[in-house]
């Protein structure tokens, strides 16, 4: 997996959309949980978001990429969203943001 294009001028903002998305069983957003691993956007404004899910059985796992997706498309400048559930490397707790563990009363 390539690291994220964070020196993009679109990086942030699909960021932001990205933490309007929520695990539905966690009250944290699926960015600061840590299961967004990879934000890969070109420069005709094709992204790319490689995650995971806190569990393979999700039983969300089949509609959170659209989630996903629907939160990115219609922002000014992305031409196109592809979202794929990846299971490598597997999801951990150490994965999630300090605000997100302080949600979570982990901190």
């Amino acid at each position: 997996m390539k690291p994220s294009s964070t020196d993009h001028p679109l990086y942030d903002t699909i960021v932001e959309a990205c933490r309007s998305v929520y695990d539905p069983e966690v009250p944290v957003n699926i960015y600061d949980l840590g299961l967004v691993y990879t934000i890969e956007i070109s420069d005709e404004g094709d992204v790319q978001i490689y995650m995971s899910l806190t569990a393979p059985g999700c039983p969300v796992a089949g509609e959170m990429p659209g989630w996903i997706a629907d939160a990115i498309s219609p922002l000014a400048g992305v031409k196109s969203v592809n979202v794929e559930l990846v299971w490598e490397p597997q999801w951990g707790m150490e994965m999630m943001s300090d605000e997100a563990r302080l949600e979570l009363g982990f901190m």
